[in-house]
């Protein structure tokens, strides 16, 4: 099953990456403008290298234009718990549906036959383009807009970010050298939607440096 990875350098997507490394033959990374892009990016290139798969970065310039408290220059990054409603600011309007389709484009290109992507349960509530019934349609339209007949195979879409983790943690993976936090500092900030989530799901084995230097 040769698969193209949508990797973020963030911890699902590492996770995928590991998980089915034998089965990748490419992952991209798509740098969008976001506050903490740059952290992901470089987690991304270091993971990619360490398993000898090709990688490469796109550059969606043209994100600059949305509205959203995750991109540069947005309004400040909200924190709480990652299902609450002030995380809404976050979202960036059919972000994984674009970068889904320029995957799947790759993907005929190269007649690669799967194109895999991390979203998992906790990105429902928020994220539109995370839940089921979007990633079930987007793959339909691949296989029906390619020759190549390219499917789009999302195993964590049933699973929570902590049974993501213990996947991970079976794997060897050492998440301090992924990257969550949505505000892009030098540390996690401890304290966003997703840093929370990220609290849960790696409790009992968190090496992340949080701001003030504190490990949790």
């Amino acid at each position: 099953m040769k698969g193209l990875l949508i990797y973020s350098g963030g911890m699902d997507s590492t996770t995928l990456l590991y998980n089915y490394k034998d089965n990748i033959s490419l992952a991209i990374s798509f740098n969008y403008g976001s506050k903490h892009n740059q952290k992901e990016l470089l987690y991304a290139k270091w993971h990619t290298k360490q398993l000898g798969i090709p990688h490469f970065i796109i550059k969606l310039n043209f994100f600059k234009k949305f509205h959203s408290s995750l991109l540069k220059g947005g309004v400040e990054i909200p924190e709480g718990h990652y299902c609450d409603e002030s995380m809404k600011s976050t979202v960036i309007p059919f972000r994984n549906g674009i970068m889904l389709a320029i995957a799947i484009g790759i993907a005929e290109d190269r007649k690669i036959d799967y194109v895999y992507i991390a979203n998992h349960t906790g990105d429902h509530t928020i994220y539109p383009d995370c839940r089921p019934e979007f990633i079930k349609y987007m793959g339909l339209a691949g296989q029906k807009g390619t020759y190549h007949n390219i499917k789009v195979f999302s195993p964590y879409i049933n699973k929570n970010k902590r049974e993501i983790a213990l996947i991970g943690k079976t794997l060897g993976i050492d998440y301090s050298k992924t990257w969550s936090c949505y505000k892009g500092l030098k540390y996690h900030c401890g304290k966003c939607g997703t840093c929370v989530e990220r609290k849960e799901a790696l409790k009992g084995f968190d090496r992340t440096i949080y701001k003030k230097g504190g490990k949790k």
